[in-house]
């Protein structure tokens, strides 16, 4: 019987944490605790609003893709409800696994349900890898001189982000079956039909591509605000890099409730850029609070949930969708 390792991941982010205070000391966790106000915390929460509907409606694509009836208000309380669960639980990806499993049961097919997420979160993520590669390269700023070192680092994390969400996802979606792959042949027959109709048809992948855009810039302006509570006073056009950056490690599943690579990526890029490695972990402890604070709705909406029995949608098979 295989042993289950999955707690080797948090582990991770807490030693992660702990090498950041031994360098550096708490005091830069401590600042970012002090710098957060009330204003940017309401504005970071309102940004939330729009990045929590877009990437709701990017799933809500995914999903009629795969053959998946999936209505957007019902999208958007999963997502808040992912939310709140990926910042106090570790791993980042629980919530997602139970909106997934949740929205398969609802459904009667709990492998397209999961996958369907897991396709939604890997073309999020996609998006997200082009763009910190293009603005690490070739936008004019402080990471520019060293530009290919570290969009290779974002590569690397980039890839093993993709590799990690779905290792964890499979670890975590054996538990309630069906599986969302099972075997080689037919695994790689399902992941294909799903690309083909989840990702790339002509009515989902234009959508998927805009909202995922409006996503990261989203993210990325929260970051900025966060820089800003956080004392940092470098140009705008400075930060994006240096935000798109920490948000590529931000999806490494070995973090505690959220904490963890986002501060030692954030320490380690402010201060190849010049800025301060304790500015970059500041403005990681505030981005999370506010993170935190914008998921709260979850919590309520968890509440709520639990009272009401589940909805069944409508399943629609696409043409050459496969079931899984």
């Amino acid at each position: 019987m295989q042993r289950d390792r999955s707690w080797l991941r948090p582990l991770a982010g807490l030693v992660i944490l702990g090498v950041l205070v031994w360098r550096i000391g708490g005091g830069a966790f401590v600042d970012g605790l002090r710098q957060v106000d009330a204003r940017s915390v309401a504005a970071a929460a309102a940004i939330a609003v729009v990045t929590t509907v877009c990437g709701a409606w990017r799933w809500v694509l995914v999903a009629r893709g795969l053959g998946t009836e999936l209505s957007l208000r019902a999208a958007v309380a999963a997502c808040y409800r992912s939310q709140f669960l990926n910042v106090t639980l570790p791993g980042g990806v629980l919530g997602d696994v139970h909106r997934g499993v949740r929205h398969g049961r609802d459904g009667g097919d709990v492998g397209r349900g999961v996958r369907s997420v897991v396709w939604e979160r890997s073309a999020g993520q996609v998006v997200l890898l082009g763009l910190t590669l293009g603005a690490v390269l070739l936008l004019p700023s402080r990471l520019q001189p060293v530009g290919s070192p570290v969009a290779t680092v974002v590569l690397v994390a980039g890839t093993a982000a993709l590799v990690g969400f779905g290792a964890a996802w499979r670890r975590r979606s054996d538990r309630t079956p069906p599986e969302p792959f099972a075997g080689a042949s037919r695994g790689l027959r399902i992941a294909a039909a799903d690309v083909r109709h989840g990702l790339l048809g002509r009515h989902t992948w234009p959508g998927v591509v805009v909202v995922s855009a409006l996503v990261v810039v989203g993210h990325v302006a929260t970051f900025v605000l966060a820089a800003r509570s956080a004392g940092v006073e470098a140009p705008v056009s400075d930060l994006v890099p240096l935000a798109l950056v920490v948000l590529v490690a931000m999806a490494l599943p070995l973090n505690v409730a959220g904490w963890g690579p986002r501060e030692g990526v954030a320490a380690w890029v402010f201060g190849v850029a010049g800025l301060g490695v304790a500015g970059g972990v500041a403005t990681a402890v505030v981005y999370g609070v506010m993170s935190f604070v914008a998921a709260l709705p979850g919590a309520a909406l968890l509440v709520v949930s639990r009272r009401g029995g589940p909805r069944t949608p409508t399943g629609l098979t696409p043409e050459g969708a496969v079931r899984g």
